[in-house]
């Protein structure tokens, strides 16, 4: 074996260290991009009796109101998160929800539980989710 060939063997491995490190850097920078996803419905959207899922791929939102408190839960951690109310004026009213013990879980009084139950109409809501460099948004 020749000197070449030794350090050829000796910096392989430095190489393939120093590449997976690069490697992770860039995909990190890829995930701060800003990027759009639409959430969309899985069934009907009952928020009153937790039935009402938003899902994209892996991501899925999971939005009830149990007594004047929306929450919002998510299969990943969320940076923020705002509701809006969307009345027959189509006039939004944004409601932003504060973190609860963990990223995962997000919640905010709103008046959701009075205008399903005291309108005829049906109500319109939008949810907008930060992930990262990532925006997360639905109507339903």
């Amino acid at each position: 074996m020749n000197k070449h060939q030794k350090l050829a063997l000796f910096i392989a491995p430095l190489l393939m260290i120093i590449g997976y490190i690069a490697s992770d850097y860039y995909i990190e920078s890829q995930a701060h991009e800003s990027k759009l996803f639409v959430l969309q419905t899985e069934g009907e959207c009952d928020v009153l009796n937790k039935q009402c899922v938003l899902s994209s791929g892996e991501f899925k939102l999971s939005v009830f109101d149990v007594e004047g408190r929306t929450t919002i839960n998510s299969t990943f951690p969320l940076d923020a998160v705002t509701l809006f109310i969307v009345d027959e004026k189509s006039i939004a009213t944004p409601y932003g929800l504060k973190q609860q013990q963990t990223a995962y879980y997000w919640d905010a009084e709103t008046p959701v539980r009075n205008m399903i139950g005291n309108s005829a109409l049906p109500l319109k809501l939008r949810v907008i989710a930060r992930v990262k460099g990532g925006q997360y948004i639905s109507e339903f």
